[in-house]
């Protein structure tokens, strides 16, 4: 007959045991689960982080390629360049290897830049045969001026040299970015292009793997693997060396490259993965990593075990001799135990439990404490980065006051002028509150040409009572060019420059005439004005030389960077007999 005694004792222990393993499992799944998500997350922040930081490489060496299309040294080289003359040969590539350094020497992870011609190649020398046999130059020819990312190759099969075979080369494995040169130069107001007969050379600069497989093998975790793939699935770096240079394709690649970027969980092989994947914006490769579920894991679940069994065994004890008295002691740790797990399935992973004995459910407070500790850990490197993103946005914020700060002065101060009859004392604030909100706007893109007008009339207007109607202007624009828009700003350097030093001599009598038409696919605007003029070498440093013409120097490289080196600003000027100024723009961008 079973006692009361042998009944208390079975009861604890099952009402230990019961909550325990209950506890246990889900303690289990929502760590595995809270472990897993941050992983996932910290994964696939690691893999945009890594293109990123190739990206910004990268893009320095396709913008740098860009301004050698333009390189006055580069133009008069090989435009006068005699191949068969062996002296001049030799003495153009120390000049083409100067000037190619300046470029691309400062990047630590270019191994080699290189101009290749039939006839010969210039800069850094490898055992390359003929180059221009090769794939590289192939599609670099076929793009015809657009860079080309080639992915990884082996040496000696790309340049065809079977005697390196069996050599130990530091260069055995590289991946190159390859441009056409088709090299132009601007002789003052014109454009100077290579002489039809003369070669163009391809420029190419060529990157070891270690820059990728170093990147990625130094910040993924363990038992993780990685692969960079082009669109046409041949593999540019993996962690799987027999792979590189190989056509990879699998079904699940498909999906990858149709999405570009996220994350996945799916089984490879037989084994839970989380696929972490994301696209580089600069040569278009995707980068996958794949971490094992286990591995990211596989240091919790000991830890969970053992304390549970030890707790359970603890606890078995501990029921037998103490059934009266641990009731007490059981219940008030579980459910502090409880309430701190929901909260941390709710997100607050700051919850921590004081530990007041030193008995067993102290050792799984301690657990606990320390488990959420190393999530929270998790969950701050996961959000640093996004808390640095909303402290510059709130610096972003606080810069936008001091405008605003102004427009509201200005807006007191035109009320105030209003009340004491200052008429034109008013319409100068509110011309200078348009100007001010015209040029404080964040985005510094083109314009229609009606708001540039408003604009250049409420200059006009506080200048002409500044100087004390000083001067005239006149405005004759096509209608339709008002379809269109202009750089910002366009016409305000070239109008400063005339008011300022053009009428600068004069007390009444100055005219600007501000003139716009369309003719064939370009549009002309031109600025001409009766002031002092300027000499032909004033003119020159203007347009070529470092001068005190910040804004027109500003203005020319704007037109040039937003519509290409064919558009610019032509100056003709006469001493005693005024300024004109053209600006060309094309109709269609």
């Amino acid at each position: 007959m079973r006692t009361f005694r042998s009944r208390i004792l079975v009861s604890c222990i099952l009402l230990i045991a019961i909550p325990l393993i209950a506890l246990g499992v889900l303690y289990y799944r929502t760590s595995l689960q809270v472990v897993t998500e941050q992983a996932q997350k910290n994964v696939y922040e690691i893999v945009k982080k890594n293109n990123a930081i190739m990206d910004t490489k990268l893009g320095i060496i396709e913008q740098n390629s860009l301004a050698l299309f333009v390189d006055k040294d580069l133009f008069h080289i090989f435009n006068h360049l005699d191949p068969s003359n062996e002296v001049d040969m030799f003495a153009a590539d120390r000049q083409v290897s100067s000037v190619l350094s300046k470029y691309f020497s400062l990047n630590e992870d270019v191994y080699a830049y290189q101009l290749w011609t039939s006839y010969f190649t210039f800069g850094q020398m490898l055992p390359q045969g003929d180059p221009t046999q090769s794939d590289i130059y192939r599609e670099a020819q076929e793009a015809g001026g657009k860079i080309v990312w080639y992915p990884t190759y082996d040496f000696v099969d790309m340049f065809d040299q079977p005697y390196l075979q069996g050599g130990k080369l530091d260069f055995r494995y590289l991946f190159s970015a390859a441009r056409y040169l088709d090299f132009s130069h601007l002789n003052y107001s014109t454009l100077e292009k290579m002489d039809v007969g003369v070669e163009r050379p391809v420029l190419t600069i060529s990157f070891k793997l270690e820059a990728l497989r170093s990147l990625y093998e130094d910040s993924i975790p363990e038992s993780s693997s990685y692969l960079v793939l082009n669109e046409d699935y041949k593999v540019i770096a993996s962690s799987d060396p027999d792979r590189i240079t190989q056509n990879y394709r699998e079904q699940w690649l498909e999906r990858l490259q149709q999405e570009g970027s996220g994350t996945l969980r799916m089984t490879l092989d037989g084994e839970a993965v989380i696929v972490c994947f994301d696209r580089s914006a600069v040569t278009g490769w995707i980068s996958v990593v794949w971490t094992p579920e286990s591995a990211l894991v596989s240091s919790l679940v000991p830890v969970i075990r053992t304390s549970s069994m030890l707790m359970a065994v603890i606890m078995g004890i501990m029921a037998m001799v103490f059934a009266y008295f641990i009731a007490d002691k059981i219940a008030k740790p579980v459910k502090e135990l409880l309430g701190a797990m929901r909260s941390v399935g709710e997100g607050d992973f700051q919850t921590q439990i004081a530990v007041r004995t030193n008995d067993e459910f102290s050792i799984l407070l301690q657990r606990f404490n320390r488990m959420n500790e190393q999530i929270r850990h998790l969950v701050t490197e996961n959000y640093e980065i996004k808390l640095k993103e909303q402290e510059a946005e709130i610096q972003a914020l606080s810069m936008q006051m001091n405008p605003h700060f102004l427009y509201n002065t200005l807006n007191v101060m035109n009320w105030t002028a209003i009340e004491n009859s200052q008429q034109e004392l008013s319409k100068m604030l509110v011309c200078l509150s348009n100007m001010l909100h015209y040029t404080s706007r964040k985005d510094w893109g083109a314009v229609h040409l009606s708001e540039e007008m408003e604009w250049m009339n409420n200059y006009f207007y506080i200048m002409g009572v500044r100087f004390e109607d000083r001067f005239t202007t006149r405005h004759e624009i096509d209608p339709r060019l008002y379809e269109y828009k202009v750089p910002r700003l366009l016409f305000q350097p070239f109008v400063e420059n005339a008011i300022l030093h053009g009428f600068d001599q004069i007390e009444t009598g100055g005219f600007i005439h501000i003139r716009g038409w369309i003719e064939g696919g370009t549009r002309y605007y031109e600025i001409a004005d009766n002031g002092r003029g300027m000499s032909s070498d004033t003119v020159n440093a203007i347009l070529f030389q470092e001068s005190s013409s910040i804004g027109i120097k500003n203005m020319i490289a704007r037109i040039h960077l937003m519509y290409g080196g064919e558009y610019g600003i032509s100056i003709r000027s006469v001493p005693d007999s005024g300024t004109s100024v053209l600006i060309t723009l094309p109709l269609y961008t």
